[in-house]
């Protein structure tokens, strides 16, 4: 009985199950509704208010947000190397992990950790929009917003006493909205120093991961743990105002910084060759640095005299001794028209040992060209004595965070004022009515100091420093600020005129210590000055 009672029992499961689903395929096949239609593909303008509510979060933020860009240009670059990134990125996370779970995995009594597949699979991170801020900072800040729905395969496997599990990351889904900082900006190639990078919100991340081959993630309320927990991890690290630092170039040589100051005392020249055919020279020395931009310096004009002595002392800061070299060159002042040349001579940097004063007594040559037949012919001579201080470790700036900070005032300042610095950057849309070769003239407090002309420019570029030493802060003080054109025509009706000026009330840069704006000049149409001003105190 037991048996056909299972015979029967098999029998009618195998027919049963059979019927339902010859019953079920048939059904599906028969009584399926013939109103499907195509869906019908609209423009935003055409969707009423509840659709445009649902179509929201799909649109990119181009469309809604007028202040991001569109970049499709960079989701196709991405698209076409993506196969090639793939492989790199890869290969350099191989790298990186090596020695880092070379060095962890002792610690945990474990065999090894290996990677039995690393890709990022075939679809690459999109970006729906960029904004890019402007300031007047060296800097670039850009805040692209990153959509990536991969479908990478990460294997890890473990193995530790003698057993081995495989843990395997896949579906991975990262939503982020990085804030990326380029600065400073420097002349030297890639044109920034440092990459700041800081999240301006908590990320979205969605991602399987399989143990034994069984998804972890379906195991209830173990997702959202981990989500939260991962959001909460990157946002303590990476949450603006915390930033993610990446060096690119030291920021002293990128910058150009001062590394050194080189003491130049020029004492005395002698047996000068007379320029004038009658009566006697009147010399004086002019020096620089070469490969700097800084104004050169001059000694006094010693009239009548073919042996002067001017035991005079200057000091020119030092960017790089390996390359930099001091000219020397002597000139007979005229009164009237171009100076004449007496001779020169120029000294490399680097054979001066460091902390040590060293004099030394040159001939006077009428260039350095090694071909010119009067090369060896001696115009006089000149003594000069140099002493080169480089700058302690500790005086030089030890990142780019604090390139931008207010230094202290130099020795010697008035212990109750400071030193009011100010750097001419650049100025935007001048004109002038006759001509346009503008430079800028400051007034302050009976001095004056001018920048360099520019000849036919509308958009200068000065970066020309200058710095006053005042007995008290300036807080009831102003500045003139005044941008001037000057023509080199003769009989020229207008060989002068003003493009625009400002004055700028100082109280906010002693509050501040640091100031670094636009101003509107007045009496000109659209024209705009950029100066930065310091307040140094000791």
């Amino acid at each position: 009985m037991g048996f056909f009672s299972t015979v029967f029992g098999l029998l009618g499961f195998g027919v049963g199950v059979s019927s339902g689903l010859v019953i079920g395929y048939y059904l599906f096949i028969y009584f399926q509704p013939d109103d499907v239609k195509d869906p019908v593909i609209r423009r935003l303008v055409e969707h009423d208010s509840k659709n445009l509510q649902v179509l929201i979060p799909e649109i990119p933020l181009w469309v809604k947000n007028p202040d991001y860009d569109r970049i499709d240009w960079l989701n196709r670059f991405l698209l076409l190397m993506w196969p090639y990134l793939d492989k790199a990125i890869c290969r350099t996370a191989k790298n990186l992990a090596a020695p880092i779970i070379a060095e962890q995995i002792p610690k945990y009594k474990i065999e090894s950790v290996e990677f039995e597949a690393l890709t990022l699979g075939s679809l690459p991170p999109t970006f729906q929009g960029m904004k890019v801020y402007q300031t007047e900072e060296k800097e670039l800040i850009m805040e692209p917003f990153l959509k990536w729905a991969g479908n990478p395969n990460v294997t890890v496997a473990v193995k530790a006493y003698g057993l081995k599990a495989t843990v395997q990351v896949v579906d991975l889904q990262i939503f982020a909205q990085p804030r990326i900082t380029l600065k400073p900006l420097v002349p030297s190639f890639p044109c920034f120093a440092n990459i700041f990078v800081s999240l301006m919100e908590k990320p979205h991340v969605d991602f399987g991961l399989k143990l034994f081959g069984a998804d972890l993630m379906s195991i209830p309320g173990l997702y959202r743990f981990v989500q939260e927990l991962i959001k909460d991890q990157v946002a303590n690290v990476y949450l603006w105002p915390k930033t993610l630092d990446v060096q690119i170039l030291d920021p002293t040589i990128a910058m150009q910084k001062p590394v050194g100051i080189l003491h130049v005392k020029v004492l005395r020249a002698s047996k000068l060759r007379k320029k004038d055919l009658l009566g006697g020279a009147d010399p004086y020395v002019r020096l620089k640095l070469t490969e700097s931009k800084a104004p050169s310096k001059k000694t006094a004009v010693k009239h009548n005299n073919l042996n002067p002595e001017w035991n005079e002392e200057f000091s020119l800061a030092v960017k790089d001794p390996e390359t930099q070299a001091l000219e020397l060159l002597v000139y007979d002042w005229e009164q009237v028209g171009k100076h004449d040349k007496m001779g020169m001579n120029v000294i490399p940097l680097k054979k001066f040992p460091p902390d040590e004063a060293k004099v030394m007594t040159l001939d006077l040559l009428k260039n350095m060209d090694p071909n010119d037949v009067q090369i060896d012919k001696v115009r006089g001579k000149i003594e000069v004595e140099l002493t080169y201080k480089p700058f302690k470790e500790e005086d030089l700036p030890q990142n780019t965070e604090n390139l931008g900070d207010i230094q202290k005032a130099p020795d010697g300042t008035p212990s109750d004022g400071g030193l009011l610095v100010v750097i001419v950057h650049e100025a935007q849309d001048i004109e002038g009515k006759h001509h346009t070769n503008p430079y800028v003239r400051i007034n302050f407090k009976g001095e004056e100091r001018k920048t360099k002309q520019l000849k036919k420019s509308r958009d200068p570029r000065w970066e020309e420093e200058f710095s006053f030493t005042l007995e008290e802060p300036p807080v009831r003080e102003r500045m003139h600020v005044e941008v001037c054109s000057t023509s080199s025509r003769i009989g020229l009706l207008h060989p002068k005129e003003t493009l625009g000026y400002v004055d700028i009330p100082l109280v906010d840069v002693v509050n501040n210590k640091r100031i670094n704006e636009k101003y509107h000049l007045i009496d000109s149409k659209n024209g705009r000055l950029q100066i930065e001003l310091q307040w140094r105190t000791s």
